[in-house]
């Protein structure tokens, strides 16, 4: 069953994560499939862009705790989006969290929606952000990042755009796109991947000095009793032991 979809407009390639029934949270087949099209987008010369969007009221929810990505993949697929040499821009019009919310950070542009909502959830899962801090601590402001990073608080759209975790908060989303979309297919493909390379430069060095360690960091916290006990009491619907 595929869970993205693909549709192509005028230069414009949509990705939509279509896995409404775990909230487009992060898989095995999801990350697999979206990192293909991906590679398949930046050979495609008819790309010029790429609007990764969704379907259901969740844009991503994290990792699928049922059926988690190898955390090297996930961090290939953030960096993929980064290192694509051409824009990719984010229509969010639900929830974003956890390892959504890495996913989200990697794209170059942001629009989103009154009706989403934000959190890192990873501490009350007895995990952190760890492998998301890659693409999201470059864009995020610090303390905000300090404070939502360790309360695991819920926040709106207007904070995402104040905090730089969003580019635009828009009552309409398809409307505040459009002179986005217009300007990008009225930008020269070499002109586009020259900007974004300088636009991601900050980024593109924390994935180069810190993604190994990041990435076995994450694989410890999540073989960690803590977390083994923050995942069961999540799918068990109850608080982990630690909650006072």
């Amino acid at each position: 069953m595929t869970v993205v979809r693909a549709a192509h407009e005028r230069g414009i390639t949509t990705l939509a994560l279509d896995s409404p029934a775990n909230r487009n949270a992060l898989s095995k087949a999801l990350v697999a499939e979206l990192s293909a099209e991906l590679a398949r987008c930046a050979g495609d010369p008819e790309v010029r862009a790429v609007l990764l969007s969704h379907t259901g009221g969740t844009f991503c929810a994290g990792a699928d705790l049922k059926a988690p990505p190898d955390p090297e993949a996930f961090v290939a697929l953030m960096r993929a989006v980064v290192g694509l040499p051409k824009p990719v821009v984010a229509r969010v019009t639900g929830h974003v969290r956890a390892g959504g919310l890495g996913l989200l950070a990697a794209c170059d542009i942001a629009v989103a929606g009154p009706d989403s909502s934000y959190a890192f959830t990873e501490v009350r899962l007895g995990l952190a952000p760890a492998v998301i801090s890659l693409p999201v601590l470059p864009r995020m402001d610090p303390r905000a990042a300090s404070r939502y990073y360790l309360t695991g608080e819920r926040f709106d759209v207007a904070e995402a755009a104040r905090t730089g975790l969003i580019t635009v908060a828009a009552d309409d989303v398809d409307a505040a796109l459009e002179p986005v979309l217009d300007g990008l297919r009225r930008s020269s493909p070499g002109g586009l991947a020259a900007s974004k390379a300088l636009v991601t430069a900050t980024v593109t060095e924390a994935f180069d000095r810190w993604s190994k360690e990041l990435t076995a960091r994450s694989a410890s916290l999540f073989a960690s009793a803590e977390a083994r006990e923050g995942v069961t009491a999540f799918l068990e619907r109850r608080d982990p032991a630690w909650v006072l």
